[in-house]
């Protein structure tokens, strides 16, 4: 029989405890077919000469669309002091026209000394508007020209629930915390849908290099967050354009939800306009759960939590009033969403599984698979909780590499260890997805596999070493977990026949090399739905290579 795809001699880890492990891997229409399976030929055929062959890698909490914009706007990450980003603002200042806006993103203010100060930004652009974004995405630095356009200099900016503009004894700073980001996104957005294309499209190539197959963009449409009104159109723009190179589940944010008319025999609730709600979609493109911010940040120290931050004396705060969030997702859920919740501080978690509690208690679907976003400070109370709830934690995990340090000084000793746990979800009988939030930290899955198995910050510190986990716990997480909580597992995950050919050729077995060697593993190519993404010239697969009718 012949076939669209046979891969050979290969090392294939399935993800899937029926098969383990095979050598072969057959695929037909799109899917997988069969593994060692004898007389079958390929119109075209691989032999991988001993490279690993592992499900594609899903990333089941991302920003695609701030990343891939971000691509094109000063890079301000891994700076370590504030005069190297004031030359880079002066930098791109020096070659803009004298009224265009300077944006930056990436910012560490724990890394170079503090937030960048208005007064300096304005020397360094030469009077344009600047406008810098925190690599935890939860605070914006401006300059006085920007802070004039929206009121705050003149004192007629109305600051929303859940911000803050900083102040010193001179005045505004120049910082803007979470809510209160949206007075200076809103001189920014909507950005144009062609770019938001344009920029998807740049990222998706990074993550096809990387071996993402799906990813979940976590927030379009609305919020501090979100780019346009018109978000889900740039995604449909990219994928018509062939740029759009993986699969994508797409949360709107709350923000993005209102009341939508009906019969009166329909359910209460909120949602997008003619009832589009979680579901609505293809295996290419598809919209996902609501997702809902009910806190801030811990390297921000504006996360909800039960005690102040060790180095502040805040325990941070909510995004919006309390009994407002927990109605927004109640109204959701009633209208047939799933939920994802935004919370990293202990306290917002509570917020939380209450909700979670209260809705499953008045609208009981047993599938709604709620979740929580980052899940940063547990304590083993809400974990047996989130278990009884089935309630599902996305954490990321490579965090502690990036800005584990300075989390650990946030929250102190004696809470550090439960910072972004593993092990303890897994013990509790829950499923951990691997995802990156990137562009808040580096997206590559080999990386965060290598996270999730030493937990060791960029100075050799180890939080949490209760939390490790295996590399092949790992890579379950990145595969087949990241697709049960898409509520996808039975289409992809594993390589199972039937399930679509999503697949990473590697230079190694993850799961057999040295700890320290997991992140440096190449990727080689990646395939979804059995065309080529990644590395068509290098394994021969150029007949492959995804198309636009893909």
């Amino acid at each position: 029989m012949d076939v669209d795809l046979v891969v050979r001699n290969a090392v294939i880890v399935t993800v899937d405890d029926a098969v383990p492990r095979a050598h072969t891997l057959a695929v037909h229409h799109g899917r997988v077919l069969a593994l060692d399976a004898d007389g079958l030929r390929g119109r075209v055929e691989i032999d991988a000469q001993g490279a690993a062959l592992v499900p594609g890698f899903g990333d089941a909490h991302n920003h695609m669309a701030w990343f891939g914009s971000s691509l094109d706007e000063v890079d301000l990450s891994g700076l370590t002091d504030l005069a190297t980003l004031y030359d880079r603002v002066a930098e791109r200042a020096a070659a803009l026209a004298p009224d265009a806006f300077v944006i930056g993103a990436g910012y560490d203010d724990t890394a170079i000394g503090g937030h960048p100060h208005r007064r300096e930004l304005d020397r360094a652009a030469g009077g344009r508007p600047v406008v810098l974004k925190h690599r935890s995405g939860h605070v914006t630095t401006v300059n006085s020209p920007v802070l004039a356009r929206i009121g705050v200099l003149d004192g007629t900016a109305v600051v929303p629930e859940g911000g803050v503009v900083v102040r010193d004894d001179d005045g505004p700073t120049g910082t803007l915390e979470e809510q209160a980001q949206n007075l200076a996104s809103a001189l920014l957005v909507p950005y144009a849908t062609d770019d938001l294309a344009r920029a998807i499209g740049k990222a998706a190539a990074v993550y096809a290099a990387e071996g993402l197959t799906h990813v979940t963009e976590c927030g379009i449409g609305g919020g501090w967050v979100g780019r346009s009104p018109r978000e889900l159109a740039a995604y449909h723009q990219a994928r018509e354009a062939g740029t759009l190179t993986v699969r994508v589940q797409l949360m709107p944010v709350a923000d993005a939800l209102h009341p939508v008319a009906g019969h009166a025999s329909d359910p209460d609730g909120i949602g997008l306009d003619l009832g589009i709600r979680t579901g609505f979609g293809d295996d290419r493109l598809r919209i996902g759960p609501m997702k809902i911010f009910t806190d801030g940040s811990l390297v921000a120290r504006t996360a909800a939590m039960h005690e102040d931050f060790c180095d502040r004396h805040s325990h941070g705060y909510f995004q919006d009033d309390p009994d407002l969030l927990r109605s927004r997702i109640l109204g959701a859920h009633a209208a047939g969403w799933r939920i994802a919740a935004h919370a990293i501080g202990d306290r917002a978690i509570d917020l939380a599984l209450d909700a979670f509690a209260e809705m499953q208690r008045t609208y009981l679907r047993p599938d709604a698979r709620p979740r929580i976003e980052h899940a940063a400070v547990t304590a083993p109370e809400q974990i047996a909780r989130m278990a009884e709830l089935g309630v599902t934690p996305v954490p990321q995990v490579r965090f502690l590499y990036e800005i584990g340090d300075t989390m650990a000084a946030a929250v102190g000793p004696d809470r550090a260890a439960g910072l972004y746990r593993h092990a303890s979800f897994l013990r509790a009988g829950l499923r951990v997805p691997g995802s990156s939030d990137r562009p808040v930290a580096a997206g590559a899955p080999l990386l965060g596999m290598q996270s999730m198995v030493q937990r060791r910050t960029s100075n050799g510190a180890v939080i949490g070493p209760d939390e490790r986990v295996d590399a092949a716990t790992a890579l379950r997480a990145y595969t087949l977990d990241a697709a049960w909580i898409a509520g996808e597992e039975r289409d992809r995950g594993s390589l199972t026949p039937g399930k679509l050919a999503d697949f990473v050729l590697l230079t190694d077995d993850v799961t057999a090399v040295e700890t320290d060697r997991i992140g440096e593993v190449g990727v080689v190519a990646t395939f979804v739905g059995g065309r080529c993404t990644h590395g068509a010239e290098e394994t021969g697969a150029e007949k492959l290579a995804l198309d636009q009718e893909g």
